[in-house]
């Protein structure tokens, strides 16, 4: 079957200058660009000067568990992203060793949500995969290897270092899930049990993506006070291991904190003069999102979730927590130090009796169950098993233009699904083109779609996609250039955003008219070669 795009706004991911021509697709591929006319075709779209782009890449995504039970992930393809990258931060659905089940599905719950209706026997990335292929996703999918799945399978959830007959299991995991399909290894160096290691332990796993021309993503240490000695152990790692180094949603938290900036600049400046290749992504908003679990502690975490639910239980260790979250620990990323407990908001819980938390900062939610801000946040996490999401502000806008503007940047959502989740989800990409480009100028048209397309693609290494190109698969997304605009707000965040009208996954028309046709035409997208 050809479809004719005619006379739409080409902007073709090469960061060229756009030009007003025609997309002729056929089948899975696009066959021909710019300006042809043909009579021998099934369909015209008559665009009318509409914006013809790639579609949109989102280089980091916290869909793992949702692509199998909402298949469609309609926040990310109404927003005309076409492909997206699983298994971030060093924690994810696999590899999952039978007797971890229960515990990691508890540390997982806060990320990813939880489910009872799939079958969680997988085992290994070659099968997860398989699960996501069966379902027929609606985008593609790409997946990371997360360090903390690997490290558990090696040696479980204790916190020590690992043997040298551990690091060689973790290697030999690596090889595994990288041989299984994984575009290349994440790491949470926040999140347990990821934090539990040291330098070489990464450097050894990072040789072994290297050899398959794989990528390192990572949430680093410290995006705090101490991000320059964070940043210099990930450039380290790259140095030793030969990977390319991705910094996961590149910032800094904390006013305090933003006189890092430069000198965050010039490492990456000085390690790409050595030749080390350094990479991030950004979203687009002065605040983050995560499980909330992370304001406690990082002793509180030893050992996995069901620990952290037993600590939690007992009012000594509470005392202890309190201090350390007031007094800070040399090296940790004290959250409600550079948020402040008026500064994080309570964004989905499991329970029912729980819902009423939704929308509130730890501060109102000490009001509401009349004790003070700590215990109502450590009975929360108790009562909901760790499966508490969280959005905390920590930044300002400009130094969100300062990072869209280098040449390092690529854009990404890092939006969590349940609940009542972070607007990004929704609306990180259009809100790029409708407020950084159409209002604030801080980019151009083309610079931005670049960023969204060729730019990732290039970066992980994902094959004939990211351009409008002849021989490229038609993942297409075409939208006003005048109008599109993100709508969701940190109160209201669960709104499609303005001015996205078609979108092609692999040929197939998926948002027709701004709406969903009901088609999922997504693959999975296993590492070239594997």
């Amino acid at each position: 079957m050809k479809t004719l795009l005619k006379n739409g706004l080409i902007v073709d991911g090469n960061n060229t200058k756009p030009y007003i021509g025609n997309v002729l697709i056929e089948n899975d591929f696009i066959i021909a660009v710019g300006n042809i006319d043909i009579d021998d075709v099934d369909n015209i779209i008559e665009l009318n000067g509409l914006t013809v782009a790639p579609g949109f890449i989102d280089t980091h995504s916290h869909s793992d568990l949702e692509i199998l039970s909402q298949p469609e992930v309609l926040p990310k393809i109404m927003q005309g992203i076409t492909t997206e990258i699983l298994g971030q931060d060093g924690i994810s659905m696999a590899p999952l060793p039978t007797k971890y089940i229960n515990p990691w599905r508890k540390n997982l719950a806060g990320l990813d949500g939880e489910s009872d209706t799939i079958n969680w026997n997988y085992q290994t990335t070659k099968n997860y995969l398989k699960m996501i292929d069966d379902v027929k996703p609606g985008l593609n999918e790409c997946y990371l290897v997360p360090h903390g799945n690997i490290r558990m399978e090696a040696m479980g959830l204790d916190n020590r270092q690992p043997t040298d007959e551990e690091i060689q299991k973790m290697c030999d995991i690596t090889q595994r899930e990288m041989e299984n399909g994984a575009i290349g290894l994440s790491s949470g160096l926040i999140y347990m049990p990821c934090a539990y290691s040291k330098t070489d332990e990464i450097i050894a796993m990072c040789k072994i993506v290297a050899k398959y021309d794989g990528i390192f993503v990572v949430h680093q240490r410290s995006e705090a006070d101490t991000i320059i000695n964070s940043m210099k152990e990930i450039i380290d790692i790259g140095r030793k291991s030969g990977v390319k180094i991705h910094f996961s949603h590149f910032k800094v938290c904390g006013k305090k904190n933003w006189q890092y900036i430069d000198t965050m600049l010039h490492l990456i400046d000085e390690a790409e003069k050595e030749g080390i290749k350094i990479s991030f992504d950004q979203y687009p908003y002065v605040a983050g999102s995560t499980m909330l679990g992370v304001i406690l502690p990082p002793w509180v975490h030893d050992g996995g979730a069901n620990k952290v639910l037993e600590r939690l239980q007992d009012k000594t260790l509470r005392k202890k927590m309190i201090y350390d979250i007031e007094h800070g620990i040399d090296g940790w990323d004290n959250f409600i130090d550079f948020a402040g407990l008026d500064g994080i908001y309570i964004t989905s819980v499991k329970h029912k009796q729980n819902e009423n938390a939704v929308g509130l900062n730890l501060v109102e939610l000490g009001k509401l169950k009349n004790k003070n801000p700590y215990d109502a946040t450590f009975d929360l996490l108790l009562e909901e098993e760790n499966a508490v999401g969280m959005v905390d502000f920590y930044g300002s806008e400009e130094h969100v233009k300062q990072f869209l503007q280098r040449p390092e940047m690529n854009a990404c959502t890092d939006g969590l699904l349940s609940g009542k989740p972070h607007p990004r989800v929704y609306g990180a990409f259009p809100r790029i083109l409708g407020k950084y480009v159409r209002e604030e100028k801080t980019l151009k048209l083309e610079e931005a779609i670049y960023k969204m397309t060729k730019k990732p693609a290039d970066t992980f290494h994902i094959a004939k996609r990211g351009q409008l190109k002849a021989g490229y698969y038609a993942d297409i997304t075409i939208f006003n250039k005048d109008t599109i605009i993100d709508k969701g707000t940190f109160t209201n965040p669960v709104q499609y955003p303005e001015g996205i009208h078609y979108v092609f996954v692999n040929g197939q028309m998926i948002i027709e008219n701004k709406k969903h046709t009901g088609i999922r035409f997504g693959k999975v997208l296993r590492k070239q070669g594997n």
